[in-house]
């Protein structure tokens, strides 16, 4: 066995989560009178922290970043929470992990109460030892910032561990943790980003996941074909 605990993102890695994220950006947008953004702009909201994002996109101050995730959830926590989908291959990823006794946690951008709500409905809590997330007043959004918290909570030993996501700040937050990481390519990151940002190893699907972090010889970053 290669590593005894997996650290997974949310957004992107277990759950296609990008339909409700674009539907409150979407409603974010038009009720500050904002104008209207692209399809491809609309998805670098997937991931990565949403005050953050608004800032960059829009080019706002962090006051109006801070409202405009206010409106976000407005949408968010009553719709959006729930036009989401279980990746397939993602439950029978999870059992695989579970069954050869990997200790399963979660570090999301995602605000904690949303990630548990999100697991709970969907039913793959089950499967979760630890869930962290950020904080709902704006605290621990950054990703570096909620693997360490991730890490102290469970007491993890790091060089046992591997962070599992699909975009850049996955695999640059869990570097600057001093983990190895896994990014896989059936969210919203793409190859070109992960293996710019340093990802240790490339998953095309949630099986190869599974044959990395139990040290088998599948899928490693130069191998994976399309």
């Amino acid at each position: 066995m290669r590593y005894t605990t997996a650290i997974f993102d949310l957004d992107g890695t277990i759950t296609d989560s990008g339909q409700g994220i674009m539907n409150a950006i979407r409603y974010a947008v038009k009720k500050h009178a904002l104008p209207e953004i692209s399809e491809e702009t609309l998805r670098s909201f997937i991931g990565p922290p949403l005050k953050e994002q608004f800032q960059s996109v829009f080019g706002l101050s962090e006051n109006k970043g801070a409202d405009m995730v206010a409106t976000y959830r407005e949408y968010y926590s009553d719709k959006g929470i729930f036009e989401n989908r279980v990746y397939d291959g993602v439950p029978e990823m999870l059992e695989g992990l579970k069954t050869a006794g990997i200790r399963i946690l979660m570090a999301t951008s995602k605000p904690e109460k949303y990630a548990k709500q999100i697991a709970g409905y969907f039913g793959f809590d089950k499967y979760f030892d630890f869930i962290g997330g950020a904080c709902m007043d704006g605290r621990r959004t950054d990703k570096y910032e909620v693997i360490e918290y991730v890490l102290k909570s469970c007491s993890v030993v790091r060089e046992t561990a591997v962070m599992i996501g699909d975009r850049s700040h996955d695999v640059t937050g869990a570097k600057k943790a001093g983990l190895n990481s896994i990014g896989v390519l059936y969210g919203y990151g793409c190859k070109e980003e992960l293996e710019k940002a340093g990802a240790g190893e490339l998953a095309a699907l949630p099986s190869d996941v599974v044959e990395i972090v139990l040290g088998k010889e599948i899928c490693r970053k130069g191998d994976v074909t399309f």
